[in-house]
């Protein structure tokens, strides 16, 4: 059975924000993550977050050797997109709009090793039916004070699994549900 994992890199104060220069990964950083995604057997998106990632779907003249293993082990990866309003998704990518919770049930009990989990609201939907397995929280240093929390709903009780630093900056706090 699969592990599904929601990590992503956050504020101080539990905020989400792809665009804020602070939370940018570094290049430490950034290595980690192409680990990460070439680990995992598949990821799960949401609407939102799927559209930022499909970045990644495209060749860039601007990138250097480190964005294109990002991109390659990303386009490798398959991706499971739930939605409700999209009607296509791109390149090894399937929509899921209808019976969400069967389909992710059946998903983790088919598959083995990691599959990541993106998107706040999607995690929120899934922590409420118990599927999230692991919180992976890449704390930078840097307080918000506003955005997307990591946690979109009250945060469920939860139990220290591990720590990590990661570069110069960035603090990994891995939890399970209690």
């Amino acid at each position: 059975m699969a592990k599904f994992i929601m990590a992503m890199n956050v504020s101080l104060d539990g905020f989400v924000d792809h665009d804020h220069p602070d939370i940018a990964p570094d290049t430490v950083l950034f290595r980690h993550w192409i680990e990460q995604v070439s680990r995992a057997g598949s990821s799960v998106y949401g609407r939102k977050m799927y559209e930022i990632m499909r970045y990644w779907d495209d060749d860039h003249p601007e990138w250097g050797q480190d964005e294109q293993s990002f991109a390659a082990a990303w386009r490798r990866q398959h991706k499971y997109v739930v939605s409700r309003t999209l009607k296509t998704v791109g390149p090894n990518a399937t929509l899921i709009c209808e019976d969400v919770e069967t389909t992710l049930r059946a998903l983790k009990a088919k598959h083995v090793g990691e599959i990541d989990i993106s998107g706040t609201l999607l995690a929120a939907s899934l922590t409420d039916l118990g599927l999230i397995d692991e919180y992976r929280l890449y704390f930078h240093p840097v307080v918000l004070g506003h955005g997307t929390p990591f946690f979109a709903r009250p945060r469920p009780p939860l139990r220290v699994l591990s720590s990590d630093r990661i570069g110069e900056r960035v603090i990994r706090l891995s939890y399970a549900q209690a």
